[in-house]
């Protein structure tokens, strides 16, 4: 069972990126996508987060306007498209998967069930 997170790098500030979330091992038609980021020096937060079927999404408002959660089921996988980044969106990012949740800004503090690897994102000029 497994969570991989990929595409990040080093962008200028007003730049965008997609993330991706791969699953393997497990199906993620039943579970709540979660995205998650940590800076150095700060606390893990929660940033946006998508039910199964897609339908609803839940964003921080840190990032609310400038970054889309989606999924794709057949591919077991979920994005997370970022625009407009600014340097102090410089984190590790990281995808959660838990079965069941609702998708609402609780969800960042539940006890989840699967974590991904982070990737790193670096907003500099």
């Amino acid at each position: 069972v497994q969570l991989q997170a990929s595409g990040g790098g080093l962008v200028q500030p007003g730049g965008s990126l997609r993330l991706s979330c791969v699953a393997s091992g497990f199906t993620l038609d039943d579970y709540t996508i979660g995205w998650f980021r940590q800076a150095p020096g700060k606390a893990r937060e929660g940033i946006s987060c998508i039910i199964s079927s897609g339908r609803m999404t839940h964003y921080a408002d840190a990032v609310k306007g400038r970054f889309t959660i989606s999924r794709d089921n057949a591919k077991n996988t979920a994005y997370l498209q970022m625009s407009d980044l600014k340097p102090e969106d410089t984190a590790v990012y990281y995808c959660a998967a838990d079965r069941g949740s609702a998708c609402w800004a609780p969800f960042f503090n539940y006890d989840i069930d699967y974590w991904g690897n982070g990737t790193q994102v670096t907003v500099s000029s």
